[in-house]
């Protein structure tokens, strides 16, 4: 008797234990393939780097007295958002799961909207070089002046440019999560529809 109860206790525990590990397979891992196939740490390497070059190039725009990107410090807390965002992406593929996801998810959006900000502002400095070398076409013997305007001008252009690159990247990884976080709800409906399975005894 006592043999026959730890064989069908260790059953049972068997069973549930597999239940609990298809569980997490069903709700946390399959549903996130989608998010996984697409290779978020590939790009999260690629936002990285966009975010050490904007950190770089912040330093080198952050003493000058010019009206530049660096008066509101735009190079520094963008590139911070762009590692924090790449870095999320390499780690979310190598562990994936819903909590992270939504976590990228919303790290997406909050970059997203401070390029919004970056970019606007980088467009009204842009449009102050243009007039400050319409104003310095006139005099002659200002060829530093020149010089660096011209530098400011290039840098600032480039930077709007790895924006707006880093903006379409972060777009795909949003529309991938929210497709991930979708299937996975889609997941969880669909694992309460079966009927539980009657265990048979035998006396």
């Amino acid at each position: 008797m006592e043999g026959t109860e730890s064989t069908t206790r260790e059953r049972t525990t068997g069973k549930d234990g597999r239940r609990e590990v298809d569980q997490k397979v069903l709700m946390s891992s399959k549903p996130l393939h989608r998010f996984v196939q697409k290779e978020p740490r590939c790009l999260g390497i690629v936002i990285v780097i966009f975010g050490c070059a904007e950190v770089l190039m912040g330093f080198s725009l952050a003493g000058e007295s010019v009206n530049t990107s660096a008066h509101i410090y735009i190079p520094f807390w963008q590139g911070i958002l762009f590692l924090v965002c790449g870095n999320l992406s390499i780690y979310t593929e190598i562990h994936p799961s819903k909590k992270m996801v939504t976590v990228c998810l919303a790290m997406y959006v909050v970059s997203l909207l401070g390029i919004l900000v970056s970019v606007g502002y980088r467009i009204y400095c842009l449009a102050f070089f243009s007039y400050l070398r319409y104003r310095s076409s006139s005099y002659s013997g200002q060829g530093w002046g020149k010089y660096r305007e011209n530098l400011y001008h290039g840098v600032e252009g480039l930077l709007l440019i790895s924006s707006l690159c880093v903006s379409v990247l972060l777009i795909f990884l949003c529309v991938i999560a929210r497709l991930a976080l979708k299937s996975t709800r889609f997941q969880v409906i669909v694992q309460h529809i079966p009927a539980p399975q009657s265990d048979g005894t035998s006396n």
